[in-house]
């Protein structure tokens, strides 16, 4: 490839076209180097505000749906949660975790399995192991499906 090729792929990068330093270059040298780097394009005007919002109308999106929607829970994960009557699947999953991590629940072996101790075994049917990716599975059983 000639240097002209080089160049024109890569629009004169003075950083990438560089000859290789040896390893006992100086902190000097490679200010040196960052300085030789060509300066950035000129900014593009910015649009009037005006002009901005009739192009892109503003969506109103609602934070509280899916899974982070609260709703009614059983009064077994109630417990768990401290009291709540109603919980978002994503709240009460990370409160899960949260106890998990703190009372070192996870088997040492396979971090995938989770050892129940009496307040798990209450909400995973009085199971001793749960894999992980149970956890969701079983606990759709404890939310109440607002009709």
């Amino acid at each position: 490839m000639s240097s002209f090729t080089a160049i024109r792929i890569f629009r004169g990068c003075r950083a990438l076209l560089a000859p290789a330093k040896s390893s006992t270059s100086t902190a000097g040298t490679a200010v040196k180097v960052a300085a030789a780097a060509p300066k950035s394009k000129a900014k593009a005007k910015p649009k009037p505000k005006a002009e901005a919002d009739a192009i892109k109308p503003k969506r109103n999106v609602n934070r509280n749906a899916g899974i982070l929607k609260p709703t009614p829970i059983s009064p077994a994960l109630g417990s768990f949660l401290g009291g709540a009557p109603e919980s978002s699947r994503a709240e009460a999953v990370k409160q899960i975790w949260s106890h998990i991590k703190l009372h070192n629940l996870q088997n040492p072996a396979n971090k995938r399995e989770i050892i129940c101790d009496d307040k798990l075994k209450e909400l995973f049917e009085g199971k001793e192991k749960v894999n992980f990716l149970e956890i969701g599975k079983l606990l759709s059983r404890h939310f109440v499906k607002a009709e």
